[in-house]
C-alpha cells in the first residue's frame, strides 16, 4: 500500500519553489540549443513565434500540471491516482512522465557530462592558445573516447544523486538557492561581455529584427516544440513539484514567473553568444557543436579567453544540473510514495540504473556509433527522438486533454483562481488548455510522425 497518510515534505519558502522549477526549465535546451536553433531558422522571427508559443501553450500546461501535482499532492502516477482512483487509465500519464524522466535523465547526463570536461579543459589552459581546428579536435577526441565519455557521465549522475538525496528541502530546494542565483550571475557577466564586443548590434538585430521571409513552415514547427520542450512539461516534473506546494499557492504568479524566468534566461544565452559569433566572423547557425566548438574557438581569441570560457561552461553545467535533479526526483518520488521505499535508496537505485542504462547513449559517440538498432538511429539519437519529439509532446497533450475536458470537479476553478481573484484566469486558462494547447502540441506531433511533411 502506498504511503497515503505519511506527512508530506513541502517546499520551506515560494522563493526556493520557484528557483527549483525554474531550474527544472531552465537547462541545456537555454544555454545550448535555443541560440544553435535560433541561428539556424533566421533570428528575430523565429524569436517572436516561440516567446507566443511559450504562453499560449506552456503556460497553461504547466499551470495544469502543476494544479494536478498540487491537489493530487503525490508522485506523477499517484496525483493522477487521487484525482481518478487508482485502476484509472489517466495514471498511464503518470507512468509515462515517470518512464520519459527516467530515459531522458539516462541520455541527458552524456552531453551535460561534456561540459564537466570542457570546465577541466578551460581551468587547464587546453582550450587557449589553439587554432580553429586543433578546438575541434579537441571535441572529436572526448566524444570519441568511450572511456572519457562515460567518466563525466557518471560525475554528472554523482553529483545528481548527491543533491536529491536530501530531499525537498535539505536538497533540491537548498542546491537550488545556490545554483540558480550563481547561474543568473554568470549568464549576466556573459551577457554584458557580449554587448561589449563589436558585434554587440548585430546580435541584437540578429535576435530582435524580425525577418518574416526566413520564416518557414520547419521553423514554425521548431518554435512550438522547443518552447514545450525547454519549459520542462510532459515528464512529470512540474507535477512531482507542485505535489510539494501547499494549499494556499498562487499557481498562477508561479507559472508565470518561472516561465519568465526561463524565457529571460534563453534570451540572455542568445545575446552573450551573437554578438561574440560574430564579432569573429563566425556562421550563428552552426548547430548542435556551436557551443562546444564554435564557443571555444571565439573565446580562445578573447582577452581572459580562458576565464570567460571556464565562466562559460560552469554556467551550462549548473544549467544541466538543476535540469537532472528534476528529472531524478520524478522517479524517486514515485518508489518513495507508491513503493514507501527510503529516499537514500531510492535515490541510489534510481542515478545507478539511469546511469547503466545511459551507458549505450554514451557509446553511440564511439564504439558503437554504427550500432543502429531502429530507424537507422544510434542509442543516442534514438532515445532523444523518443523522449523528445514523442513521449514529452504526447504527455503534455494528454495531461491539457485531462485538465481542460475531464477533470470536472469545482476544485479546479477553486484552486487555480482563489474565492476572489482574478474572475478573468480560469475562463482563459480553459480555452487555452482546451483548444490551443492541444492543438499546438498535436501539430507537433504530426509533424514528428511524417503526416505534415509526408
Amino acid at each position: 500500500m502506498p504511503a497515503l497518510n505519511a506527512p508530506r515534505a513541502h517546499w520551506a519558502s515560494r522563493f526556493g519553489f520557484i528557483l527549483a522549477a525554474a531550474g527544472s526549465a531552465i537547462g541545456l535546451g537555454n544555454i545550448w540549443k535555443f541560440p544553435y536553433i535560433t541561428g539556424q531558422n533566421g533570428g528575430g522571427a523565429f524569436v517572436l513565434v516561440y516567446l507566443a508559443c511559450i504562453f499560449l501553450v506552456g503556460l497553461p500546461i504547466m499551470m495544469a500540471e502543476f494544479l494536478i501535482g498540487r491537489h493530487g499532492q503525490r508522485d506523477a502516477v499517484g496525483s493522477f491516482a487521487a484525482l481518478e482512483g487508482k485502476g484509472s487509465p489517466w495514471c498511464l500519464v503518470g507512468w509515462g512522465g515517470v518512464l520519459a524522466s527516467f530515459i531522458l535523465l539516462s541520455f541527458y547526463s552524456v552531453v551535460a557530462g561534456w561540459s564537466f570536461d570542457y570546465i577541466f579543459k578551460a581551468l587547464t589552459g587546453g582550450l587557449s592558445g589553439r587554432s580553429p581546428d586543433e578546438i575541434n579536435a579537441l571535441f572529436g577526441q572526448l566524444v570519441g573516447s568511450a572511456g572519457q565519455v562515460i567518466f563525466w557521465q557518471a560525475l554528472f549522475v554523482a553529483g545528481t544523486v548527491a543533491i536529491v538525496i536530501g530531499g525537498i528541502r535539505g536538497g533540491i530546494e537548498r542546491w537550488s538557492k545556490i545554483l540558480m542565483p550563481v547561474l543568473f550571475l554568470l549568464l549576466l557577466l556573459l551577457f554584458v561581455r557580449g554587448m561589449l564586443s563589436p558585434g554587440a548590434r548585430a546580435g541584437l538585430e540578429f535576435m530582435f529584427r524580425p525577418d518574416f521571409h526566413k520564416l518557414t513552415p520547419a521553423a514554425l514547427l521548431d518554435a512550438l516544440g522547443h518552447a514545450f520542450f525547454t519549459l520542462s512539461l510532459g515528464a512529470g516534473t512540474m507535477i512531482t513539484y507542485g505535489s510539494y506546494l501547499d494549499r494556499d499557492a498562487d499557481l498562477f504568479s508561479l507559472s508565470l514567473r518561472i516561465t519568465l524566468l526561463d524565457t529571460v534566461v534563453a534570451l540572455l544565452a542568445g545575446l552573450a553568444i551573437f554578438p561574440v559569433v560574430f564579432a569573429a566572423g563566425l556562421e550563428p547557425g552552426a548547430g548542435p557543436g556551436l557551443v562546444f566548438q564554435t564557443i571555444p574557438i571565439v573565446f580562445s581569441g578573447l582577452p581572459f579567453g580562458s576565464l570567460l570560457a571556464t565562466v562559460f561552461f560552469i554556467l551550462l553545467a549548473f544549467a544541466a544540473l538543476s535540469s537532472s535533479i528534476s528529472m531524478l526526483e520524478v522517479v524517486v518520488a514515485y518508489l518513495i510514495d507508491e513503493k514507501r521505499w527510503p529516499r537514500l535508496l531510492a535515490t541510489l537505485l534510481v542515478g545507478a540504473a539511469a546511469f547503466l542504462v545511459g551507458i549505450p547513449s554514451a557509446l553511440s559517440f564511439n564504439r558503437w556509433a554504427e550500432v543502429t538498432p531502429l530507424f537507422g538511429k544510434n542509442f543516442f539519437d534514438l532515445c532523444d527522438l523518443l523522449v523528445s519529439s514523442y513521449m514529452l509532446p504526447l504527455g503534455g497533450l494528454m495531461v491539457a486533454i485531462y485538465a481542460g475536458w475531464f477533470w470536472k470537479g469545482a476544485e479546479e476553478k477553486a484552486e487555480l483562481v482563489g474565492p476572489t481573484r482574478r474572475p478573468w484566469l480560469f475562463p482563459l486558462w480553459h480555452f487555452l488548455l482546451r483548444f490551443v494547447a492541444p492543438a499546438a502540441v498535436l501539430i507537433v506531433l504530426l509533424n514528428q510522425i511524417g503526416i505534415l511533411t509526408g
